[in-house]
């Protein structure tokens, strides 16, 4: 499919997803939001894809949603917008394999969200990360409030979200909203070094991973474990576990298949 606000481009397994508005910092539309939500359903359905990256083009990651959009609603079309926009959401975090976010410059409100809904997040020393709506007397819409408030704790994300303050790459770091910082002349090439390593692993013990960590936050303890359990016993059926061992008792890098049979 040809998109004409994203990019999609697949190479060692790995897919990068790069929003593509830069005249207007990335901004989301409702056309925007269509098409990430058709590539990721595309995403979700190649088995050649081990890693997802998602990307800007030009000075921003995504700058929030095109307030021309949001001028123009009212309060039902309001609502309909905020639940498109947490959809493609859900299904980006619904992706059996891992998604980074590259956040190469303005990661504001809507940006900020679609980064909180990757696995982790990579940015650039120059980055900017905020939740604004606020200064347009709103508030988040697409799960901004309640995936801030599980990230960094509810006083930062009462605090973040009631001035509308943006935050610099290191202190989202040092709150734990981003996994790493890199120079901007080395963002890319980092993110995609780590992407690639990613793809070359066990594609079960990947989404066991996933899984468990995801779904363990939200019960007790014992039962989280009990998941863990369950899933450490599926990866036996893998055979990239029986790859894996063998590898290393005969002192060599494994060849995982990727396969999930």
């Amino acid at each position: 499919m040809t998109y004409n606000t994203i990019k999609l481009d697949i190479s060692d397994a790995v897919a990068t997803l790069t929003f593509n508005r830069p005249e207007v910092l990335n901004a989301l539309n409702p056309e925007m939001l269509a098409e990430i939500q058709n590539a990721i359903a595309n995403i979700q359905r190649n088995d050649a894809i081990r890693v997802l990256v998602l990307t800007g083009e030009g000075r921003a990651f995504v700058a929030g949603a095109d307030i021309k959009v949001l001028q123009a609603l009212d309060p039902l079309g309001a609502k309909q917008f905020a639940q498109t926009g947490q959809w493609v959401l859900f299904a980006l975090e619904a992706l059996d394999i891992p998604v980074i976010a590259c956040v190469n410059g303005f990661a504001l409100g809507g940006g900020c969200e679609i980064a909180m809904a990757c696995d982790f997040v990579y940015a650039s020393e120059q980055a900017k990360l905020a939740q604004p709506e606020i200064n347009l007397g709103l508030i988040p819409g697409f799960g901004g409030t309640q995936r801030l408030a599980r990230l960094v704790g509810k006083a930062r994300a009462k605090e973040l979200c009631m001035t509308g303050r943006m935050i610099t790459a290191r202190e989202a770091f040092e709150m734990g909203l981003v996994t790493r910082v890199f120079s901007a002349g080395s963002l890319m090439d980092e993110t995609r070094k780590v992407a690639v390593s990613i793809a070359e692993k066990g594609a079960v013990s990947l989404r066991a991973i996933k899984h468990v960590i995801d779904n363990g936050l939200d019960v007790d303890l014992r039962n989280a474990c009990a998941l863990e359990a369950d899933a450490f016993a599926i990866c036996f059926a893998s055979p990239d576990h029986q790859e894996g061992t063998s590898a290393f008792l005969e002192k060599r890098p494994p060849r995982f298949t990727g396969k999930l049979v």
